[in-house]
């Protein structure tokens, strides 16, 4: 167990997302085994059930007898009308956690999604029809405001995990909504995965040998829609646009709208602008197409993103 945290960085101060579930305690015990005095564990209080507080209660007391200390971070996770309930859970945990680890000088934070977890990923994606990001699956290290966030169990099984645990004789806490099957992660846990671990045993490992050449070839593509966008000094030339081939184009645009506006447009919006551009051939040709939650619109020779107002 101790292994899969090799690679984390030794000498600095270690923050571990800790929810008293089985994946968490082992990632923190593992994690206060291999660099002692240099673990804070960060437990979000979502107050979403009324369990909530014998979880803190639960952790706390791990954390005495660990010699860990532990900060809480209390959030208001309720989702908005139209959105999903995990999204907003876990938008609302992943800034808790940076928050609270700003505030506590950590610039790592350790996660304890395990393989598991990302083959869960990778079947949501893939039944939304996500491209090449979503079949990436989860990143094994990111960066949110200021904080460095790893995922060093990526290549171990849950069960593997829980196992182990048992063998130190460590307990956790089961949190009871993961048994609603209404939840989309929880009908792809009890339902699908145990007829993937029947037909496919090593699906763990080849599920994630597929999200690392995603991730791969997600990587070149930004990169050259990086270039592209360079050699338009930054803003999407239309006559530049309409010389490179449709895909190229696309992935220009996608580029453009994450990284420079942080949004995202659906595939009918991209089909509409990418029409468009092909289009305008004349000087009053006018472009103004909903994208997200603002608008693409022409601006001379070029592209401009505006939010709503």
């Amino acid at each position: 167990m101790e292994a899969a945290l090799a690679d984390v960085p030794v000498g600095v101060p270690l923050g571990v997302a800790y929810s008293g579930g089985a994946d968490s305690t082992a990632l923190l015990l593992a994690a206060a085994r291999l660099r002692p005095g240099q673990v804070q564990a960060l437990h979000v209080h979502h107050g979403l059930q009324a369990a909530a507080d014998d979880f803190e209660r639960h952790c706390a007391q791990v954390c005495e007898c660990l010699g860990v200390p532990i900060h809480v971070e209390r959030v208001d996770a309720r989702h908005a009308p139209g959105d999903s309930p995990e999204d907003a859970a876990r938008r609302a945990r992943y800034e808790a956690l940076a928050r609270v680890a700003q505030a506590h000088g950590l610039r790592t934070v350790l996660l304890g999604q395990h393989a598991d977890d990302q083959v869960e990923t990778l079947l949501l994606a893939l039944s939304r029809g996500a491209g090449l990001p979503g079949l990436a699956g989860m990143a094994p290290s990111f960066e949110r405001d200021g904080v460095t966030f790893l995922r060093p169990l990526l290549r171990l099984p849950g069960p593997v995990l829980r196992e182990w645990l048992r063998t130190q004789g460590q307990g956790w806490i089961e949190d009871p909504s993961n048994a609603d099957t209404g939840l989309t992660r929880n009908r792809i846990r009890h339902g699908l995965m145990p007829a993937l671990e029947a037909a496919f045993p090593a699906f763990r490992d080849t599920f994630a040998r597929s999200a690392r050449h995603a991730a791969q070839a997600q990587r070149l593509l930004h990169a050259l829609a990086q270039d592209d966008l360079s050699a338009m000094q930054g803003d999407p030339d239309i006559a530049a646009l309409q010389r490179l081939p449709r895909e190229r184009q696309a992935n220009l645009l996608r580029h453009w709208l994450a990284a420079g506006h942080g949004v995202a447009c659906s595939s009918a919006q991209l089909e509409e602008l990418l029409d468009q551009v092909q289009a305008c051939r004349t000087r009053g040709h006018g472009i103004r197409i909903k994208v997200a939650s603002g608008r693409v619109e022409r601006e001379g020779p070029r592209l401009a993103w505006h939010p709503a107002i």
